[in-house]
């Protein structure tokens, strides 16, 4: 994923848990967005997910994790993320 300034941005994030290894994918949409696909290893139990979540982006971002917010998704796979 290209670092590049997009603080406050909001991203677009379909998350895969219980996937065999934790990555992140970046696909171009056809209307020019980007759609950030994340693959977690845990089971989307209690948090645990997003948590995984959080901590992937922050590190692929070189950002703190208290940078990423959940604003919307946090039961379901589509997920938009800020950053601060």
């Amino acid at each position: 994923m290209a670092h590049e300034n997009i603080r406050g941005n909001i991203l677009n994030v379909r998350v895969t848990p219980r996937a065999s290894s934790n990555r992140i994918q970046v696909i171009e949409q056809p209307d020019g967005t980007q759609l950030i696909r994340v693959y977690v290893t845990v089971p989307p139990e209690d948090g645990k997910a997003n948590d995984a979540v959080i901590k992937l982006l922050a590190k692929e971002l070189d950002i703190a994790q208290s940078s990423l917010t959940i604003l919307s998704g946090h039961t379901s796979r589509n997920k938009k993320i800020r950053m601060l």
